[in-house]
C-alpha cells in the first residue's frame, strides 16, 4: 500500500471511528462555573467568615441560607453549612482551580475540619472531598448516618458505554489514614484510595414508600498511586448485567450493603434507603444515574488527609 493510500486508510478509520461515537457533557462538568457562599461562622467558634464553593451558574452568596441547587445543576458536593444547636460551621473540601490546560477544573481534598469552641474545646473532623449528582439536605443538624442528608442519583434512562473525564491525583508521603469523627481520632490501618464510579439503577417504590433498586451498569474504579500530571479523556467502561460475573469485578463493584444504603426522596417527600436488592438483567433500562468522584473511599470520617484528586470536563460515551 502506498504512503498517500495508507494516510487516506487511516483517516478514514479514525473519521468512522468518531462518528460511531457520541459524546454528552454531564451539565455543569467541566467546572467552569461556580458559586461562592461566603457564610458567617458562630462567633463561639470564631466568628470567621468561611467560603464554600457549589457547582452551578456563577453566583455569590452572602448568607446562611441552606442551599438548593442552583441553575439547572446536577451537582452536589460535600461541601456543607451545619447548624447544631444554633451553631452555625462551615466545612469546604471541594474547590475551583486552574486546568494547565486552560479554563478551571475541580479540586477535591480531604482534610481535617477543626472547630474550637471558645477557644479551648478542639474537635477534629475528617471530611473526603466528593462531588456527586444529586442534592444536599442543609442545613446538617448532626453527624450522624451522613447518607441520609444526601439524595443520591438523578433521573436518567440512557445506556452510555463509558464515563469520560480528565483526572489528576496527588497522595502525600508518609500520611498515615486516620477516622476522626469530632470526639474521637485513631490512625487506621491499610491505605486509602480516591475513587470515581458511575452507577445505573432501576428504582421502584412499594405502597409504604420503601425504594428498591436493582443495579443496570457498573463503572467503578479507584486510584492508590499519585500521576505524574494529567491523564487525560480517561473512559471508565460501564458493564452492564451481574458485574459480579465479570472477569475485571473487585469486591468494591458490588451491591451497595444495607448498612450503607444511600438515600433518596419518596413519592412523600420523605428520605428513606435506597435498598439495591439485585443485578438487573443486561438490556434493563435505568431510572437512575449516579456518579460521584472523591479523594477517598472509605466511610464517612475515615481517610488520608492530604490526599487530593483533580477531575475535569465529565462526559458521557455512547
Amino acid at each position: 500500500m502506498s504512503n498517500r493510500a495508507f494516510i487516506i486508510s487511516c483517516l478514514l478509520t479514525a473519521a468512522t471511528y468518531t462518528q460511531a461515537q457520541k459524546v454528552e457533557p454531564i451539565k455543569y462538568g467541566n467546572f467552569e462555573n461556580w458559586v461562592t457562599r461566603n457564610i458567617p461562622e458562630s462567633k463561639i467558634i470564631g466568628g470567621n467568615t468561611r467560603q464554600v464553593y457549589e457547582i452551578a451558574p456563577n453566583a455569590v452568596i452572602n448568607s446562611t441560607e441552606a442551599y438548593h441547587n442552583m441553575g439547572g445543576s446536577p451537582w452536589a458536593t460535600s461541601n456543607v453549612v451545619a447548624n447544631v444547636m444554633g451553631i452555625v460551621k462551615a466545612s469546604n473540601t471541594v474547590f475551583p482551580d486552574k486546568n494547565p490546560a486552560g479554563g478551571r477544573c475541580c479540586k477535591l481534598c480531604t482534610m481535617i475540619e477543626e472547630v474550637k469552641v471558645l477557644g479551648m474545646v478542639n474537635l477534629k473532623v475528617l471530611v473526603a472531598g466528593s462531588i456527586y449528582l444529586g442534592y444536599n439536605i442543609e442545613p446538617i443538624r448532626n453527624t450522624s448516618s451522613p447518607y441520609s442528608k444526601m439524595e443520591m442519583g438523578i433521573p436518567f434512562t440512557g445506556r452510555p458505554k463509558a464515563l469520560r473525564y480528565d483526572y489528576r491525583l496527588e497522595i502525600p508521603k508518609g500520611v498515615q489514614r486516620i477516622r476522626a469523627t469530632g470526639t474521637s481520632s485513631k490512625p487506621l490501618p491499610g491505605a486509602d484510595n480516591a475513587e470515581v464510579y458511575i452507577l445505573l439503577q432501576r428504582r421502584w417504590e412499594d405502597a409504604d414508600g420503601n425504594i428498591y433498586a436493582k443495579r443496570v451498569g457498573t463503572g467503578r474504579e479507584r486510584y492508590s498511586r499519585s500521576t505524574s500530571g494529567w491523564v487525560s479523556r480517561h473512559d471508565l467502561p460501564v458493564y452492564y448485567g451481574d458485574m459480579s460475573t465479570h472477569k475485571d469485578y473487585k469486591d468494591y463493584m458490588g451491591l451497595i450493603p444495607a448498612s450503607r444504603s444511600y438515600y433518596a426522596k419518596n413519592s412523600k417527600g420523605k428520605m428513606v434507603p435506597v435498598k439495591e436488592v439485585g443485578w438487573d438483567s443486561p438490556d434493563a433500562t435505568p431510572t437512575h444515574l449516579l456518579v460521584m468522584a472523591s479523594s477517598g473511599c472509605g466511610v464517612a470520617y475515615e481517610g488520608t488527609p492530604g490526599m487530593t484528586l483533580w477531575i475535569d470536563n465529565i462526559e458521557l460515551v455512547y
